[in-house]
């Protein structure tokens, strides 16, 4: 029998090349990884879903960058050997999510991923548009909460951020075109994730506002700067106090 079928690591890759695609393979990483081929769930080990969480993430990524990001405290040639078994195990069970060419691991075209959706969603969030119900795990899910590599944690706050700016941009949308009651919901969403967001409570006191709902507004002004004052010993911006300003005076406010 030849060795190289004992070896994974000298196994030939079954990474689908370019021009193969992937129908229906799709990656979640905010929550918990998923992949999935037409629907059905592909199980992978920890270090395959490692690999394709990274190519998710970074774009197409050399594979001498791979191994050293993901094996960090091996030699380079051990690194190597193992990103090859991961690849290669990829391709057993999913052949057309990741393709290798001239030394670059990268996704396959057809794979869609909702980290890039959301990326793209918070990049045009002015334009027309109903994301809401497109993405569901929006309004509370983390980039891969329970990985604790060094190089999820650096995604994992660009990401929050790109998620808690759509949150807002969508909450004003909807609350322009009347939709108060997902408008809220949304703007509670980003605000819950980040209680000390100024801009997050922003949102809520403009989309009561445009409700009409001024008690409600004032409220929300009122935990703002109860919170600020208590966490950050500092008061609301002028932006934040502008938009209860031209309100008739409550003497609550000034007591606060």
């Amino acid at each position: 029998m030849d060795d190289t079928m004992l070896d994974p690591a000298r196994r030939p890759l079954l990474v689908a090349r370019e021009g193969d695609d992937a129908p229906g393979a799709r990656v979640t990483l905010l929550g918990d990884f998923r992949l999935q081929l037409a629907d059905k769930s592909v199980e992978l080990g920890a270090s395959c879903r490692r690999v394709v969480a990274l190519v998710c993430l970074r774009g197409a990524v050399p594979r001498a960058r791979v191994a050293g990001t993901l094996w960090p405290a091996v030699t380079d040639a051990r690194a190597g050997a193992n990103l090859r078994t991961a690849l290669w195990r990829v391709g057993l069970v999913a052949p057309r999510v990741l393709q290798v060419e001239r030394g670059w691991v990268e996704l396959g075209p057809a794979v869609t991923v909702d980290v890039q959706e959301l990326t793209h969603r918070a990049l045009s969030a002015d334009e027309p548009g109903d994301e809401v119900a497109s993405l569901p795990r929006l309004a509370d899910a983390d980039l891969l909460p329970d990985w604790d590599d060094e190089w999820v944690a650096e995604d994992r706050e660009r990401v929050r951020q790109l998620r808690l700016h759509l949150l807002e941009a969508l909450a004003r949308r909807l609350a322009a075109q009347s939709r108060f009651a997902a408008a809220v919901n949304l703007a509670l969403s980003a605000l819950r994730a980040d209680p000390l967001r100024e801009s997050a409570h922003r949102t809520v006191i403009a989309v009561h506002l445009a409700e009409g709902n001024v008690a409600e507004a004032r409220r929300a002004y009122t935990a703002c700067r109860q919170v600020l004052r208590r966490e950050l010993g500092v008061e609301p911006s002028a932006a934040t106090a502008a938009l209860v300003a031209r309100l008739r005076p409550d003497p609550a406010l000034s007591a606060v």
